[in-house]
């Protein structure tokens, strides 16, 4: 279940009391969500880091609000670091994503003095292990994961988060592939069709509109199967599922597929594809792959292949020209060659960095 209330502490002086290395006259506080200058200046913020990190920016306004809007903080909290004339230099998010697993977002201003910036690292670093411990408490957990991510090519960011006790663990391939107006036909139609004993098809949706719940349970039971043994893969409820999901800016219901065998007498669902929309300033929108599982039992009979194949003609049936995904370089599966034969290309790396705290000490 989503809580009702935040288990995150929600006053920062709470978890940093005297932060350290900061100049005289600098201060940490939670941002405004209410405040335009407040979210136009941690946007600012984030588009520097991206293009800095990968060599463009892509996230906007309304990936912020994710962040620190009333609606996002009943899971996460915020904090930021502000210079003397009241200007946020620096913003962490903490993220309750599942039990154990606390996402951390670590932005400094580029361009800042190396010591004040490494000190608001250490700020944001200390303040974030305090909503570890806090969070990891109302959980009745022992050790509460950080889990954060940096660009391959940010050596700043390697640099402090090896000095703050974070270890690198994983590595990511950020790929994308074009889509073409004639690969529509590539499935007879995306939102239904059958092949070999097996039938691709968009979540049912009620009277009302809204989707069918049981199959909503259904993706999420073949996703929570098929990553069981992956890589960081922790157990996160149906709710806490459902309300992620629903806060990205690109999602669309109209975006979730199921996967089922015909061979019984029931249709089993044993696949299932979370897309959603990838909006562009300058061009056509994208679709991206946020989801994309098989349960190991069904594997080997060309579900994934049908899944993306579905993706794809659904994109270019609405005029898209791409389709994104992400891709663990050591993933077990084999998924990095399928991947690679349909056409998809890596972009860019990302990588991510733990710290495992204990909750007491």
């Amino acid at each position: 279940m989503i809580p009702d209330d935040s288990r995150f502490e929600t006053d920062p002086e709470e978890l940093v009391p005297d932060p350290p290395g900061l100049p005289e006259d600098w201060s940490v506080a939670t941002p405004d969500p209410s405040d335009r200058f407040d979210v136009a200046r941690l946007t600012h913020l984030l588009r520097a880091h991206e293009r800095h990190g990968r060599g463009w920016a892509g996230s906007g306004v309304d990936d912020v609000l994710v962040e620190v809007s009333e609606k996002g903080l009943r899971t996460r909290e915020n904090v930021v670091v502000r210079d003397p004339g009241g200007e946020i230099r620096a913003w962490g998010s903490v993220h309750d994503r599942a039990g154990g697993r606390m996402l951390f977002v670590h932005v400094v201003e580029r361009g800042l003095d190396d010591v004040v910036a490494r000190a608001c690292s250490d700020v944001l670093v200390e303040w974030a292990v305090g909503q570890a411990r806090t969070v990891g408490s109302a959980r009745g957990l022992d050790v509460q994961q950080i889990d954060t991510g940096a660009f391959a090519d940010d050596d700043r960011q390697h640099t402090w988060l090896e000095a703050s006790g974070f270890t690198r663990v994983r590595t990511w391939h950020q790929q994308s592939r074009p889509v073409t107006p004639d690969e529509v036909g590539l499935v007879p139609d995306p939102a239904a069709w059958e092949s070999e004993g097996m039938r691709i098809r968009l979540v049912r949706r009620t009277g009302s509109g809204m989707p069918d719940e049981d199959d909503l349970r259904d993706v999420h039971d073949v996703l929570e199967g098929a990553f069981v043994d992956h890589f960081n893969s922790w157990e996160e409820t149906f709710d806490e599922f459902l309300h992620r999901l629903r806060e990205d800016p690109g999602h669309r219901w109209d975006h979730w597929w199921l996967a089922e065998l015909l061979d019984g007498d029931e249709p089993q669902p044993v696949g299932a594809l979370v897309a959603n929309v990838s909006e562009s300033t300058s061009g056509p929108d994208g679709s991206y792959v946020s989801y994309i599982g098989v349960l190991e039992a069904a594997r080997g009979r060309g579900v994934a292949k049908g899944l993306l194949r579905t993706v794809i003609a659904d994109a270019a049936a609405r005029g898209r020209d791409r389709v994104g995904l992400e891709v663990d370089a050591d993933s077990p599966t084999g998924a990095h060659g399928l991947y690679s034969s349909m056409g998809w290309e890596t972009t860019y790396v990302t990588e991510s960095w733990h710290r495992d705290v204990p909750v007491t000490d």
